[in-house]
């Protein structure tokens, strides 16, 4: 019998992308590819580029030169670069970065095992060139469903000409097709919180921001589709589920409905063997009284807000193509606290923008100062190519940039660990990720994973991994926080978890 082909994925950028490394790894392993975790134990490293910004795309060139430094020395013999940074590049990463044997683009996924053995076998797969993914779909949501099925979407499974369902032959463990844009899904690590794509692509225009022209327009997954795959995850283990996309306030504009996540989630909820439902990617331009109350008061949905405020003076938001001011921004945020004063916020900012002035950095630092925000991102402007923002005049100087951020990043730092104090003496629920010598670490409700920092709880007796325990905020380290588990909680986890 043959060797079976190995294939390792390395996975960088957002959370999206981990959807669509896992939908990869469900279509290779389907396809009788064997997975591991190791590049240098690969035939095959795929790299699952981010293309965002100059440091994400950075990394991922440092990660494509660092797999193809195994070529030679180990197993593996290829290298090839998929994700945003293939799709935005396409032919132009393929000639500027030779190291990497394959580029592939969104298309390429539905038939990436047969691209993988051509490259493996000594052939070439022309890297594609790169186009305006929002012109795949008609301008008018209401009828880009009918259109979405010959569009590539990675993460809502196959295209119109893949069966309706999958093989009855599947490995165990792989998530089965229930309809023609289920995906096949591949678990890649056991971690008891996993995130489920609700929608791709972004209708906004944010002068800023080039996601929209090589993820392409805004396309929701039906709900169902969404039930089904929170189902597979929870009989796989999982204990809580992150709904991703660009822009989650937008679903089911395109499904004709609006409010649909405000029903989906109470649904969500209810699925067996889950403890917890989070909303990321929220636009505060697009929030809704009806989708607050829903966030807040829905029973194992947390009350966590994602908001992408990016700034708060006015005519900084405009350049930005954006809208709001610091004061609408605190009403939202003085709204949300009314129904749920623990609600977790988190919130990314950029400073430096074209045009911005001394008074309108002195206007961001008055909302930071106001918002009482859990976990702040800060990121010094750069022009992205392809931008409006780019062919903006009244440029910052990069030591200006560089000025402002280190001093934004520095009060940032200051506010999370002040709030972070603001806890002590709450009760937090802990999902238990992760047991070492260290301790027993885990997150609450106002937490997300990577971003909004964990919980050290300071005893771990009869705790494993994927439980829920009950703890008491007694400290904090920065932004971290130290949880004693109530008394009981311990016992009731174990007894949860028989």
């Amino acid at each position: 019998m043959p060797e079976r082909r190995t294939v390792a994925l390395v996975t960088l950028g957002c959370a999206r992308n981990e959807v669509d490394s896992e939908e990869l790894a469900g279509r290779l392993e389907a396809d009788g590819w064997d997975l591991v975790k190791d590049a240098a134990d690969a035939d095959v490293a795929v790299v699952n580029t981010c293309g965002f910004v100059e440091a994400a795309k950075k990394d991922s060139v440092d990660a494509l030169l660092e797999a193809n430094d195994l070529k030679g020395h180990g197993r593996t013999q290829a290298v090839v670069a998929v994700g945003c940074m293939a799709e935005r590049y396409g032919k132009d990463l393929a000639e500027a970065l030779p190291e990497a044997d394959g580029v592939l683009g969104f298309d390429d996924y539905a038939d990436i095992s047969d691209r993988l053995q051509t490259i493996l076998s000594g052939g070439i797969h022309a890297a594609h060139t790169p186009r305006d993914r929002r012109k795949l779909l008609p301008i008018s949501p209401a009828q880009r469903q009918e259109s979405a099925a010959s569009v590539a979407l990675p993460g809502h499974g196959p295209a119109a000409e893949a069966p309706e369902s999958a093989p009855a032959d599947l490995p165990e463990g792989l998530a089965p097709a229930s309809g023609p844009r289920a995906p096949l899904r591949r678990r890649l690590d056991g971690a008891p919180v996993a995130s489920v794509k609700l929608a791709s692509g972004c209708d906004r225009r944010c002068s800023f921001c080039a996601i929209p022209s090589f993820r392409g327009s805004f396309i929701s997954r039906r709900p169902s589709d969404v039930l089904n795959e929170t189902r597979w995850l929870a009989e796989q283990g999982v204990k809580e589920i992150m709904l991703v996309s660009e822009n989650n306030t937008s679903y089911g504009k395109d499904l004709g409905d609006i409010r649909l996540l405000e029903s989906l989630l109470p649904e969500l909820a209810e699925v067996d063997g889950l403890e917890r439902v989070r909303v990321s990617y929220l636009q505060p331009a697009e929030m809704r009284p009806g989708l607050i109350d829903v966030l807040t008061s829905t029973p194992k949905v947390v009350p966590y807000f994602d908001l992408s405020f990016q700034h708060s003076a006015p005519d900084v938001l405009r350049a930005m193509r954006r809208f709001g001011d610091t004061d609408r921004f605190l009403e939202l945020l003085d709204t949300i606290r009314g129904k749920a004063p623990e609600a977790g916020v988190r919130s990314n900012f950029i400073v430096g923008f074209p045009g911005e002035t001394e008074a309108d950095l002195a206007e961001l630092e008055r909302f930071l100062n106001g918002a009482r925000l859990d976990a702040i991102g800060v990121f010094g402007y750069s022009d992205e190519e392809g931008t409006e923002a780019a062919t903006y005049e009244n440029k910052l100087d990069e030591d200006v940039v560089a000025e402002r951020l280190a001093r934004a990043s520095r009060l940032a730092e200051e506010l999370v660990s002040q709030r972070a104090e603001e806890r002590v003496g709450e009760t937090v629920h802990v999902l238990v990720e992760s047991i070492d010598d260290e301790g027993v670490y885990g997150r609450g409700a106002h937490q997300a994973p990577e971003t909004d920092g964990q919980v050290l709880l300071t005893s771990g007796e009869g705790l494993s991994v994927g439980r829920m325990v009950e703890a008491k905020v007694v400290g904090t380290e920065g932004v971290d926080l130290v949880a004693e588990p109530l008394d009981g909680s311990l016992a009731c986890s174990e007894e949860a978890g028989r």
